[in-house]
């Protein structure tokens, strides 16, 4: 049951990819051997939440700075979920490249959003430079 998009990271892209990320993990995690359920696929499915979750706290928290820090915590277990799909892989527990293509493709959206975000930032920071210098001088 898919409610109505009504929240700020329900508009984000990088959030709705981080979904079905999270998603795929949980399918791929089925398949690993019953002696890792309190291991990798705990752990696997545990970075593959915290990713979507951070993009909506910092989405949510309404502020570019905020969205940035948390963007970047998700980055972060972008990256444990980055190492752990390919500690899965070097041990041929299951196949693993389609879920890091989208990894990187993550990996590259979050970027391009960070990067977006601390434009966004510098740049309101230089108008405030500019107008409180202003300001003074009158």
């Amino acid at each position: 049951m898919e409610a109505r998009m009504s929240r700020p990271h329900h508009r984000l892209l990088v959030w709705r990819r981080a979904m079905d990320l999270a998603r795929r993990i949980y399918v791929l995690t089925r398949e690993l051997p019953e002696d890792e359920r309190f291991g990798l696929v705990s752990q696997l499915r545990r970075a593959s939440v915290s990713v979507p979750s951070n993009i909506a706290e910092g989405a949510c928290r309404g502020s570019r700075k905020e969205m940035e820090r948390f963007l970047m915590i998700a980055r972060g277990s972008l990256g444990e979920l980055d190492t752990q799909l390919r500690l899965v892989g070097s041990m041929d527990m299951a196949d693993v490249d389609p879920v890091l293509f989208d990894v990187e493709q993550l990996f590259a959206l979050m970027g391009g959003l960070a990067r977006k975000l601390r434009a966004e930032t510098d740049g309101s920071q230089a108008a405030r430079r500019r107008l409180t210098s202003r300001i003074a001088a009158d």
